[in-house]
């Protein structure tokens, strides 16, 4: 699952905040979660759990869902 998925499953992001990072970040070459910060829209420990989800999902190890 991506990351901007993750975030948006979590209500941290809205659809036209995580269009305008995509935007944003074609410009700017900067992974998506730095962006996020960055604009002030989630906090560094929110996107730090929301790649913890990731590793796990990707690994077999996320069962909640």
């Amino acid at each position: 699952m991506k990351i901007g998925e993750i975030l948006m499953r979590r209500q941290l992001i809205s659809q036209d905040q995580l269009n305008q990072a995509i935007h944003i970040q074609t410009l700017l070459y900067l992974k998506l979660g730095e962006l996020l910060v960055f604009q002030g829209w989630i906090q560094p420990e929110n996107l730090e759990e929301a790649l913890n989800e990731q590793y796990w999902r990707e690994n077999g190890y996320w069962i909640i869902d």
